[in-house]
């Protein structure tokens, strides 16, 4: 069993930054992702990060103003969120799985999300 615990989401204003952390209680080699998912909405991929952390695939929607990272010493992804837009108000989930995918239904494990809301 992976346990991953999100934090460091919150109520900014557009053109604010945040940044999300996603601590992996158990240490395993897997890529890891985030999503997203607003009230009323399918949930939605951001990023992903392979093991290595020299891929990486981002939507369309963050492209070049999110960045995903991971510091595999402390066991812990994350996802820099700059230039953020009222559209960007969800719950966030960091997940983890066997590959770079923007596919949820290929993670196996998840955490319980941060919420990030984004005033204009």
């Amino acid at each position: 069993q992976v346990q991953l615990v999100e934090s460091g989401g919150g109520l900014v204003q557009a053109g604010d930054s945040l940044r999300l952390s996603c601590a992996m209680r158990t240490f395993r080699r897997y890529a890891m992702g985030w999503f997203r998912q607003a009230p009323g909405k399918e949930r939605e991929f951001v990023a992903a990060i392979g093991y290595s952390g020299v891929n990486t695939k981002y939507a369309d929607a963050v492209k070049g103003r999110f960045t995903i990272s991971r510091d595999n010493a402390k066991n812990t992804v994350y996802l820099e969120m700059n230039s953020l837009e009222p559209e960007d108000t969800a719950r966030y989930y960091c997940a983890a799985g066997s590959g770079i995918e923007a596919n949820y239904a290929l993670y196996s494990y998840w955490g319980q999300g941060t919420q990030v809301t984004v005033s204009s």
